[in-house]
């Protein structure tokens, strides 16, 4: 399993991750925040499945753009899932034709834009030969993360969430598990505000990191970029053996 973490800057794009989409052996998309400003319309066009973590806006900022760049008359287009509260979120605030062209009406009367399925929490789904089962996790709206599965083993991306526990007895659960992408937002010196707002700081991350089966690498993203400087010192501290730092325009290979 291929794993890139997308770019979503021009100026220092490794570092700089504003928004978040991840892209699977070229084909599997998770979340849409750059992703339809990433690559050529060819290269859009070849990612087939987007899975929605949540309807905010850093994961789902450039989806109606994917959605045109990687139409053609042919019809093959892609399927976006996610949870039927995400779902109804993108069709009441983006393709609602204000915001954007009704994408979802106009599939039912020509080549489609896109086609739409609902995920229900750990009912698995198959995609490009993956096996992608979403799990419930803790964050302001509602929220899936997945897990991500293939012959040789299987990925976690945890999604915007504060502390949580169902994901993790799955991680446990998990054959050959490789690796989680866990998400350290804050500094410690804004726990009151990660804790407002369902996200984590270093100190909350290492709890995490504690319930994940041992020898798992944890990759840390979803770093506000304005802090990532003292997160990332925060996060050194830990002395965390398997600690990574995720870093945009890289592949991870599992």
């Amino acid at each position: 399993m291929r794993v890139r973490l997308l770019g979503s800057c021009v100026a220092d794009s490794g570092r700089r991750q504003y928004v978040t989409s991840y892209l699977i052996n070229d084909s599997v998309a998770i979340d849409a925040g750059c992703l339809g400003f990433w690559g050529a319309p060819q290269e859009q066009e070849a990612v087939k499945h987007v899975f929605l973590t949540h309807a905010h806006i850093d994961h789902t900022a450039s989806l109606p753009i994917f959605v045109e760049n990687a139409w053609t008359p042919a019809g093959d287009c892609a399927t976006v899932y996610g949870s039927t509260e995400t779902l109804d979120d993108v069709q009441k605030h983006i393709f609602n034709n204000q915001i954007w062209p009704d994408f979802i009406a106009i599939s039912k009367t020509m080549p489609p834009f896109l086609r739409i399925c609902r995920l229900k929490a750990e009912v698995a789904v198959q995609a490009n030969g993956l096996t992608i089962t979403p799990v419930q996790v803790n964050h302001v709206i509602p929220t899936f993360a997945f897990v991500v599965s293939d012959d040789e083993g299987a990925v976690i991306f945890g999604a915007d969430s504060g502390p949580t526990e169902r994901l993790w007895e799955i991680a446990h659960q998990t054959p050959k598990l490789r690796a989680v992408f866990l998400e350290a937002c804050f500094p410690n010196s804004l726990t009151k505000l990660a804790e407002v707002s369902l996200h984590m700081t270093p100190e909350m991350f290492g709890r995490e990191v504690a319930k994940i089966p041992a020898e798992t690498k944890v990759i840390a993203v979803h770093i506000k970029v304005r802090y990532r400087a003292q997160v990332l010192r925060e996060l050194h501290d830990l002395h965390l053996p398997n600690l990574e730092i995720g870093e945009c325009e890289k592949d991870f290979n599992f």
